[in-house]
C-alpha cells in the first residue's frame, strides 16, 4: 500500500514539488502571520467587551469622542468617522495598486501605492491628535478616566488604538520600501508583482480590524 502511494502520479502534491494550497509559499505564510495577529486582536476586543458588559458605568462615545482639530464645539463621531473613511479610501487605492502589479504597470503601481501611504499617514497623525486631545485636553490616562470612574475604559483604548496604530504604522513604512523599489524597477526584473499582493493583504487586514475597533470603542 506505501509503495503504491509512493508511486501515485500525485505524491509530488506531498514532497515539495508543487502547493497543495495553489499558493505561493510568501501569500501562504502572509495568511498565517494574519490569522494569528487576528487572534491577539480578537483577545484585546473580546476583554474590552467582558468590562465593558460587567460594569453598569461606562463612558459614552459621543461624549467622549465629539471634538474637531482647530474648531471649537462638539461633534460627536465626526472625527473618527473621518478616520475610517480615510483607511477604508487607503485599502481602495491599494486594491488598484495590487491590480495595476498583476498588469505590470509600474507607474500605475507607484501612483496608487503613494495615495495609500498618504492615506496611512493621515490616519496615523489624525489618532495622534486624538490621543493629545485625550490626554493634555480632556486629561485621559491610563489610569484616570474623567468621562467615568472606570479607569478600565483609558487603559484599553490606548492599548488597543495604540496597537492597531503600530501596525498602519509598519505597513506604512513597508508601503514606502515598497514603492521605492518599484519606481526603480526591481519587480520588473524580477519579472512579478507578489510583494505587492502580499503587502495587500497586510494592508486589508489593519483595515478589516480597524472596523471591529471603531465598532467597540465609538459605537457600542
Amino acid at each position: 500500500m506505501a509503495e503504491a502511494l509512493l508511486q501515485s502520479p500525485n505524491r509530488s502534491l506531498w514532497n515539495g514539488g508543487e502547493s497543495p494550497f495553489k499558493v505561493s509559499w510568501g501569500k501562504l505564510m502572509m495568511w498565517y502571520f494574519l490569522v494569528g495577529d487576528s487572534f491577539s486582536f480578537a483577545t484585546f476586543l473580546l476583554t474590552y467587551g467582558t468590562l465593558r458588559f460587567s460594569f453598569t458605568e461606562w463612558p459614552t462615545p459621543s461624549e467622549v469622542f465629539d471634538k474637531i482639530p482647530f474648531i471649537h464645539g462638539n461633534f460627536p463621531l465626526v472625527y473618527v468617522s473621518f478616520m475610517t473613511f480615510d483607511l477604508i479610501m487607503s485599502s481602495v487605492t491599494m486594491v488598484l495598486a495590487v491590480h495595476a502589479g498583476s498588469n505590470k504597470d509600474r507607474k500605475a503601481v507607484v501612483k496608487w501605492m503613494i495615495l495609500t501611504i498618504i492615506g496611512g499617514i493621515i490616519f496615523l497623525a489624525s489618532q495622534a491628535w486624538e490621543w493629545y486631545n485625550l490626554i493634555v485636553n480632556e486629561g485621559m490616562t491610563m489610569s484616570h478616566n474623567p468621562f467615568s470612574h472606570q479607569p478600565a475604559f483609558g487603559q484599553l483604548f490606548f492599548t488597543i488604538t495604540g496597537f492597531h496604530g503600530f501596525h498602519v504604522f509598519t505597513g506604512v513604512l513597508i508601503n514606502i520600501i515598497a514603492v521605492s523599489l518599484v519606481a526603480t524597477g526591481y519587480f520588473d526584473r524580477k519579472g512579478n508583482y507578489e510583494f505587492i499582493e502580499k503587502i495587500g493583504l497586510y494592508w486589508h487586514f489593519v483595515d478589516l480590524v480597524w472596523v471591529f475597533v471603531f465598532l467597540a470603542f465609538y459605537l457600542v
